[in-house]
């Protein structure tokens, strides 16, 4: 019986050795085409969410997310909604905001891009600060933390 567990053994590690190295150079391919499939999707914490609103004045977008709140088992009751800005822009940006796209604007935001300076003046309770200004590869982009 002794011998036979260790026939056994080594078939399975040599069997397993060889679906190694046939599936490794495939590897790549196939992280590819799964990361495709529709159930695949970035977290809004790291995407910034999905564009609840797009605001286009001639050479420059403002794409408004929708606000985050997701946290691993449930909502959070702190989260941030993320604003876009993308195209030529100019060198002060400054904008009132209707996040929640109500009617009724939320908070008013400049952003000083010569001096990588952001303020914000909150209108709904709900508004908190700024969390992150920064600019990218695509314009500027800033979070407005929130809370529930």
């Amino acid at each position: 019986m002794k011998k036979v567990k260790i026939i056994a053994g080594i078939v399975w590690a040599f069997l397993g050795l060889i679906l190694i190295i046939i599936l490794f150079p495939g590897l790549n391919n196939l992280s590819g085409s799964v990361s495709r499939l529709p159930f695949m999707k970035l977290n809004p914490r790291y995407s910034g969410g999905e564009i609840a609103n797009q605001i286009v004045t001639g050479s420059c977008t403002l794409n408004i997310r929708k606000p985050v709140f997701n946290g691993f088992f449930n909502d959070r009751e702190r989260g941030f909604v993320q604003l876009d800005w993308h195209g030529k822009l100019p060198d002060k940006i400054s904008d009132t905001i209707d996040y929640n796209l109500d009617g009724i604007p939320d908070f008013m935001i400049t952003v000083n891009r010569i001096n990588s300076k952001t303020s914000m003046q909150p209108i709904n309770g709900k508004v908190k600060d700024v969390t992150i200004s920064t600019p990218t590869s695509y314009g500027w982009a800033v979070r407005i933390g929130l809370i529930k």
